[in-house]
């Protein structure tokens, strides 16, 4: 297992650090602060190829792998957390189960403008009861002739505001029983009289945004990532026809979830790395120039216990996420290892990016420096993906096996 990065890797991440430098650096403040989706910097996102890096050369990709993604993604992070937030979710979880089951009209029409930059994608799985319980999701499909009408809410729906299309999981199966309801209710997956249940099966879907019976709801307005909008939907008897539903059968969707759970977590990690990196370097910068009692702060002991910890705890979070990210490249058990990644760098960022805040003390409160804006952003990571509660339970699990 050798961790240092090849030619191609090292070309990758060069190339979207040069990107980061030049274009989203100096735009980051004003982004933030504008509150506005920066559609300038995410079309150039799509000129560069960076949603297409990990689909094949047949719909418009690089055919890369996880490995490369990460060391973009962590880069475009270390500019700016709701750029990075926006370019994870048109990658991955907004455009994944449009190639992996969509028909020919929706990849040429839907997911190859996508991967230009040209259209956009969201994914809507949470629900105002259901974040981390699929089983708690209330969505409906009900079949109808040609189709299916959903019904329900979504919330916490990433770049909802602005996106194109839709891929939404919802319930299709039978009713549940109203006289069942009345009474107190039986183990989980089991009737009254003892017999299992046919139960609602989650199901993929695919909505476009000009189809009658959805509406975007109010925006979320959130402590960090701010030009990153985020909405609830609501599905009032939305007509979605048979060839967009995604899943190949009624009930595939979880599966299929469960399979892009490891990535999820991964590139949060990437991501992670990416502010927590942009946190250290900043105040590194600043206890250099920063003098008091006639030297730097830099020269005091205190300030170079912070450093030291913050350093070491990023070293080790990057090891991490690269490892999980080459299992997952080398297809070989990851699920632990990825919950690992996430959970380290998740936590090593935001202790980090809270060091650099106290490092320039005042002035880590001051909107002129962008630290405050990382000790903002990074709680995102610590959302997606899980809690850093679940982890632990799933990494617990894997132990016990």
């Amino acid at each position: 297992m050798n961790f240092d990065l090849s030619d191609d890797q090292r070309a990758i991440r060069d190339a979207f650090a040069r990107f980061v430098d030049q274009r989203v650096v100096p735009q980051a403040a004003a982004i933030d602060e504008a509150r506005v989706f920066p559609r300038e910097l995410f079309a150039e996102l799509g000129g560069l190829g960076f949603f297409g890096l990990r689909y094949p050369e047949s719909v418009g990709g690089s055919g890369l792998a996880l490995p490369e993604f990460a060391l973009a993604l962590e880069e475009i992070a270390r500019g700016s957390m709701s750029l990075a937030g926006a370019a994870a979710m048109q990658s991955l979880m907004g455009t994944k189960f449009l190639h992996l089951l969509g028909n020919v009209d929706i990849v040429e029409r839907l997911l190859q403008p996508a991967l230009k930059g040209e259209k956009i994608g969201a994914v809507c799985m949470t629900e105002p009861n259901a974040g981390s319980d699929l089983d708690g999701i209330a969505t409906t499909a009900r079949k109808v002739d040609g189709g299916y009408l959903l019904d329900g809410q979504k919330t916490w729906v990433t770049s909802a505001p602005v996106a194109d299309f839709f891929t939404v999981f919802a319930k299709v199966g039978e009713e549940p029983d109203p006289q069942a309801a009345a009474s107190p209710p039986p183990p989980k997956g089991v009737s009254s009289s003892g017999r299992a249940t046919s139960t609602r099966r989650l199901t993929i879907f695919l909505v476009e945004r000009n189809f009658k019976g959805l509406a975007v709801g109010r925006e979320i307005h959130k402590m960090g990532v701010w030009a990153l909008p985020t909405a609830q939907l609501a599905f009032d008897g939305c007509f979605v026809p048979d060839s967009h539903r995604l899943s190949k059968e009624e009930g595939d969707g979880e599966q299929h979830l469960r399979k892009l759970l490891a990535e999820i977590r991964i590139i949060t990690g990437a991501m992670a790395l990416g502010v927590a990196r942009a946190a250290l370097d900043a105040a590194q910068r600043y206890a250099g120039e920063r003098a008091q009692f006639g030297k730097p702060i830099n020269r005091f002991q205190a300030i170079q216990l912070k450093l030291a910890e913050m350093a070491t705890g990023l070293e080790s979070a990057v090891h991490l996420v690269r490892y999980a990210a080459w299992l997952h490249a080398a297809g070989r058990p990851h699920h632990k290892e990825a919950a690992m990644a996430k959970l380290h760098a998740t936590e090593t960022a935001a202790a980090v990016c809270d060091q650099a805040a106290r490092v320039l003390a005042s002035y880590g409160y001051a909107m002129e420096y962008p630290v405050q804006r990382y000790l903002r952003d990074v709680r995102f990571t610590l959302i997606g993906g899980g809690t850093s509660e679940i982890l632990k339970l799933i990494i617990a699990k894997e132990l016990a096996q």
